[in-house]
């Protein structure tokens, strides 16, 4: 048997996610799905795993929760369950920058689709940014990419502070695992005055996915938050090759 793995986020207005938090945590139960959901008032953040019913089951219900139509999910599989237990947790922010006010829902970046990426990398007028931390950086990355070696997302926006008058002048293109903190960190670059600010749909996962490593712009495996640990082209588990 093999295991669906479901990555999963939204930036959704929840007035009351405690309130959420016991029919969803009942459900992955009832259905056997382990792995992390975290609730915030900014919306839901996680990745899951289970059989293939299972985890159209919990998806399905989610979709169903107030904005989360429009979720962003990216599928893999996995050989064995990558996860011990199941939590769903509650949280001040579904991705911890530490910057009140950013609303990543009303303010987000443009979105650049898989397909198009590798036009905007090779553009000299682009600068590529890295929101992921150093740690993850060490498995893989894009070609020419910059590197803000941080240790943890909320060091990102010091690093920017610090940083951004050396791009001035330039559009700026950010990626991450699955989209989540781009989505985030584009917002925090719009509130800082950056008009021209973009990132990758999807995220790194959904490049993976979709570009053929033939024509790949990526170098190395991407860091994945479960036991499979990283994966490669075509979301094949690739294990620990750091």
């Amino acid at each position: 048997m093999s295991f669906t793995v479901a990555a999963l986020y939204r930036f959704a207005p929840f007035d009351d996610p405690a309130a959420l938090r016991q029919p969803l945590l009942d459900l992955c139960t009832e259905q056997g799905v382990k792995g992390t959901l975290l609730l915030a008032r900014e919306g839901i953040n996680g990745t899951i795993a289970g059989s293939g019913e299972a985890i159209a089951v919990t998806i399905e219900y989610i979709r169903a929760l107030p904005g989360c139509a429009e979720l962003d999910v990216k599928y893999s599989t996995a050989a064995v369950m990558p996860f011990q237990r199941l939590k769903v947790r509650l949280k001040k922010e579904i991705v911890t920058l530490k910057v009140p006010g950013i609303d990543p829902a009303r303010d987000a970046g443009r979105y650049i689709d898989p397909a198009d990426w590798n036009a905007l990398v090779d553009d000299p007028d682009t600068v590529l940014i890295d929101t992921r931390n150093a740690f993850e950086v060490g498995y893989g990355s894009f070609d020419g990419a910059v590197d803000p070696e941080t240790k943890a997302f909320g060091d990102f926006p010091d690093w920017w502070r610090a940083n951004a008058g050396k791009f001035a002048g330039k559009r700026v293109a950010m990626y991450c695992t699955g989209g989540i903190r781009c989505e985030k960190s584009t917002a925090f670059l719009r509130s800082e005055g950056v008009d021209d600010v973009v990132h990758l749909k999807g995220g790194i996962l959904a490049y993976l996915e979709q570009v053929p490593e033939s024509e790949s712009r990526w170098q190395g495996s991407c860091f994945v938050f479960d036991e499979r640990v990283s994966v490669g082209h075509g979301l094949v588990e690739v294990g620990d090759n750091q």
